[in-house]
């Protein structure tokens, strides 16, 4: 099979998506996760760029504004202020912004709290909820520095910055 990185994202074959997707959900179960599956930055990019999924953006506004995003996706916070207080009304906004029939892959800065926020989904009655691992910066290295290792931005897929 073709690598993502290889092939043009807009080719993907249903074979290849079906991977993807089932890749994503060995990942959940290898983790005792409890929502549909984890998918890696470079997928969830080729998948958007197909046209299957939806991404949602659940950092914060101020992330968004200085770290940066990915355009034409959907914005709604899972926590909110630099103290990051839990949105309660998450999975009502994603339902009325996106709509339960839909997959929808979830990114926040590290792939933690996009985790979480797609647990809440699920538990709601989302059935294609998605984490996106990595997240927008990654991990931490040793030096607690994001942006190393992994990460959307770290594998050089599309963002912009106001």
């Amino acid at each position: 099979m073709t690598s993502l990185n290889q092939q043009h994202f807009n080719e993907l074959t249903q074979a290849q998506i079906e991977k993807i997707f089932e890749q994503a959900q060995q990942r959940v179960e290898d983790h005792y996760l409890e929502f549909t599956g984890t998918i890696l930055p470079h997928e969830a990019w080729a998948l958007y760029q197909a046209g299957h999924v939806e991404i949602v953006d659940v950092r914060t506004n101020e992330e968004r504004k200085f770290v940066g995003f990915v355009e034409g996706t959907i914005h709604i916070p899972w926590a909110t202020g630099t103290a990051l207080n839990r949105n309660p009304r998450f999975a009502k906004e994603l339902e009325s912004k996106v709509g339960k029939d839909k997959i929808i892959l979830l990114l926040c800065r590290s792939g933690k709290r996009s985790a979480a926020a797609a647990n809440v989904a699920f538990n709601a009655g989302f059935e294609n909820i998605y984490n996106i691992e990595q997240g927008f910066e990654g991990d931490l290295d040793e030096n607690n520095h994001r942006g190393v290792f992994n990460g959307w931005r770290f594998h050089g897929l599309p963002w912009r910055q106001e």
